[in-house]
This record gives structure tokens, sequence and C-alpha cells, in this order.
């Protein structure tokens, strides 16, 4: 510490002049020209989702998402993008930030000069994303009050058109201007294909036609189905009624009575009386063995052998019917023989209405994918209409908000004239005092280290390598005790 103390007192008229030079100076330069720093904050937020230009229906987000370091950090090197600047100091006119007598010597262009002025203001701007904030805070420092506040709030300018240009492409509204005109010309080709389709067709629904007439050929395949079933019951029941026809006989015995012939009796007793009668006439007339009498008794037993051969035989009297079994077997075997043709015509015109069904089915067929084809070229031509209508109303209220600023950047605080310089007086002298210490002190000792004069015996005995054998102090310092230990 005493060695250092005396380089500062041996070169204390450089250190002095070196301090009050310094410490004038910035003094002076913090006086007359003070440093103003202006400042303006920008904020990043989600306010506006800008939707994304894609083939897809744009979906609404209701959550607001958060603003991420990534973009925080991105937005603060748009702020310092060369481009940018440029901008800067051709608007706020500020080129002659880069002009130098010398280079003007050398034959400078403005080209150099707008280069050299947008790395000076690149260097005085500074731009620092706020820690855990999705806020950018951006300060300019100038000698020149007002000139930090017109390059922040030019700098604001072309930093929001910037903003606009990167985040959001030029020229999307009429792309989905003329995207939708093709895409309407295309529908209403498809809706003029598709009607003209109907009409020369015939069918309105193929789809729908076709399913109805597979129905209607299904329940015929079923009817013909039950048809040839039936007629196989009726095949069957002809042949088992003609086999029970030809068993059965035709006519039965429904009544027999027996009765008396009563006029024949009647005739026969009234003869027989009469003899009776006449053999007792004759009797009167004649013995027992009169040939008479003997005709008589034979007639009159003659007469009851035929009263009792008549009592044992009497009239019969039998009455017939159709048998029931034979004529309902006959009139079932009509009946199945009329239905049996029946169920055959039926047959027939069913083979021919499937045929017809059939064809009819394969033709819906044919016209139902025709049909599906153009109703899906259709719908996907509906949708790309709609989705280019959507997409072009989505661009046009984004240019509106462009037009109208609504950014999901803002300006939070607006740059101002500062009105107080960025450090006092009594910084700059304190600046000043302590950079006029360094510098003296600095001066101090390179002055003292390049001095080739010997100071001290030391230097003398570490130089020669020899010892020193006396030395006289220097004029104006007393031959204290100190000084005459240091004798040898």
């Amino acid at each position: 510490m005493r060695d250092l103390a005396a380089v500062l007192f041996r070169q204390k008229r450089l250190v002095l002049i070196t301090f009050l030079t310094t410490a004038l100076t910035v003094f002076l330069y913090g006086v007359i020209w003070p440093p103003y720093e202006s400042e303006m904050k920008i904020l990043l937020r989600h306010s506006r989702l800008d939707p994304e230009v894609a083939a897809i229906p744009s979906q609404a987000e209701f959550e607001r998402q958060p603003v991420t370091e990534e973009e925080v950090n991105s937005e603060a090197q748009l702020l310092q993008d060369d481009e940018i600047l440029r901008r800067v100091v051709e608007n706020a006119d500020l080129i002659s930030e880069g002009r130098s007598w010398f280079w003007t010597l050398l034959g400078d262009s403005r080209e150099r000069q707008t280069d050299r002025a947008v790395r000076r203001i690149g260097k005085r701007l500074k731009v620092e994303p706020v820690h855990k904030a999705a806020v950018i805070d951006v300060s300019y420092d100038s000698s020149d009050r007002e000139r930090g506040e017109k390059v922040l709030r030019t700098l604001a300018t072309a930093y929001l058109e910037d903003h606009h240009q990167v985040h959001r492409p030029s020229g999307t509204f009429s792309f989905f201007e003329q995207q939708v005109e093709q895409s309407r010309r295309s529908l209403e080709a498809g809706e003029l294909q598709l009607i003209d389709f109907t009409r020369d067709q015939g069918v309105v629904a193929a789809t729908q036609q076709r399913d109805f007439e597979l129905q209607k050929l299904s329940a015929a395949e079923a009817d013909a189905g039950q048809t040839r079933v039936a007629i196989a019951q009726i095949s069957q029941r002809i042949e088992t009624l003609q086999s029970k026809l030809s068993s059965l006989p035709e006519r039965t015995l429904t009544q027999i009575r027996n009765a008396d012939n009563p006029q024949l009796l009647e005739k026969l007793k009234s003869r027989l009386l009469e003899l009776e009668l006449k053999r007792t006439e004759l009797l009167t007339q004649y013995e027992p063995s009169y040939r008479l009498v003997k005709e008589v008794d034979q007639e009159i037993a003659e007469a009851k052998e035929a009263i009792a051969a008549e009592a044992q035989a009497p009239i019969r009297d039998q009455t017939s019917d159709l048998e029931p079994n034979h004529e309902w077997a006959r009139s079932e075997l009509i009946k199945a023989q009329v239905e049996s043709s029946a169920l055959g015509a039926h047959l027939k015109a069913e083979s021919w209405l499937l045929a017809t069904y059939r064809d009819r089915a394969h033709q819906l067929e044919k016209h139902a994918i025709e049909q599906d084809r153009l109703v899906n070229e259709l719908q996907a031509a509906e949708q790309k209409y709609l989705l280019y209508v959507n997409k072009r109303e989505e661009a046009r209220i984004g240019d509106a908000l462009d037009q109208g600023g609504i950014l999901n950047v803002v300006i939070a605080e607006q740059p101002r004239v500062p009105a107080l310089p960025k450090l006092s007086a009594l910084s700059f002298a304190v600046i000043g005092l302590t950079l006029g210490v360094a510098f003296g002190t600095g001066l101090a000792f390179m002055a003292d280290s390049l001095s080739p004069a010997f100071r001290t015996p030391d230097e003398v005995r570490l130089c020669l390598q020899t010892p020193v054998l006396a030395w006289l102090p220097p004029k104006g310092i007393a031959n204290t005790e100190s000084a005459q230990r240091r004798l040898l």
C-alpha cells in the first residue's frame, strides 16, 4: 500500500489533471447533453384468434390460450429486424445518424449512410421481454428529447404493419373470393347434371325406388313360393279325391217301407166271400161231394192261399238318394281342379311379374349408383362452396379487424417525450468522480511504469543486481529518521 501510495504521490500532477478533466468533462456532458430515454411497452395477447387457412371448417375456440415464451421472443426479434429499422430511419428522417465527414470525403453513398444509421439506432434501441409476463419493454436512448419518442412511435407503426404481414398472409380475401366463384359454378353444374339425369331417366329417388322394387320383388317371390306350395297341395288333393271318388257309390238307399196291398186284399176277400156264399148256396142244393161244390171249395182254398200269400208278401217301397261323400268328393275335386288351374295361371303371371321386377331393380340399381355419384359430387361441391364462403367471410372479418387495428399485440404504453434525463446532474457528478479516480489512477500507474528513472533503492538493486550504498531523497522531503534508516 505504501508503494502504491508512493506512485500516486510521484504522479500527483498527472492524477490531478486527469481527475479534474474527466470529472469536469463527464459533468459538463451530463449537464449540456444529458441522455434521455424514451420507453414504450408492447402487450401480447390472444384476444383475437385468426382462423387457420386450411381446407377444413374452422372450429370456434372458446378457451383463451396463454401467450408462450417463444411468441414473446419471436415478437422481440421482430422488433429488432433490420428491415423494420430501415423503415424507421426512412420514415423518421434519421439518415443523418449515419453521416460522417470522413466518409463524406471518401464519397459516401445514401445506402451506406442508411446502413450505418440502422446500425447506430439498433445499438441505441433496447428490446427486453419482461420476465414471466407477455410484455416487451422497448427503450431508446438519445440526447435529443423528442428524437427518442419519434423513433419509438415510428418503430411501433412499422412493427404493427410487419406483425400483420407476418401473421396474416396478404391476398387471402381475394383468393377465397375466387374460390367461392369457382365452387359456385361447379355447384350449379352439378345441380344441372343431376336434374338432367333425373329427367332423362325418369327417376326421382333411384335408391328409394330401387328399395321399393326390391321389396315388391321379395314379396312377389314369397307369393310365388306360396303359390307353388299351394299348387303342390292342390295336386295332391286332386289325386286323393280321385282315388276316393272311385271307391264311393254314386247313390245310397235312404228308406225302405213294407205295406199291404189293400185293394188286392179287398178284392180277394170279396172273391172269397162270394165263393163261400156260392158254396153255401150249392150245399143247399147239392152234396159236398158234388163236382160244383168241390170246384167252389177249390176256388175258396185258392182264394185263401192268395190272401195268405198276399199277407206274407207285402208291397216294398225303397227310396235312394245321392251318396253325400261321393257328392262331396266330386264337388271338392271340381273345386280343386278349378283352383289348380287358377293357381297355375297365377304362378305364370307371377313369373312374368318377377322377371319384370328383376329387370326394373337392375335398371334402378344402375340409376341409383349414377344418381348417388351425382349426389355425392353435388354434396362435395356444396360443402366446398360453403367452406369457401365461410373462409371468405373469415378473411373479410380479418381484413376489417386489421384495418381497425384490432390485433393480438397492443401498445400498452405509448412513447412520450421524457421530461427528465435518464441520469441527473448528481449522477453524472458521481460518475465523473468515479471515472476521474479510475482514469487518474490508471494513468499514474501507466506513466510510472513507463518512466526509465530509478525512484527507490530497491529498484536500483533489482535492476543492477548490486547493493545501494547511499541515496539522496528528492528535494523537499525532510531528512527524517525513516530516511536515515534507508542509508546503507
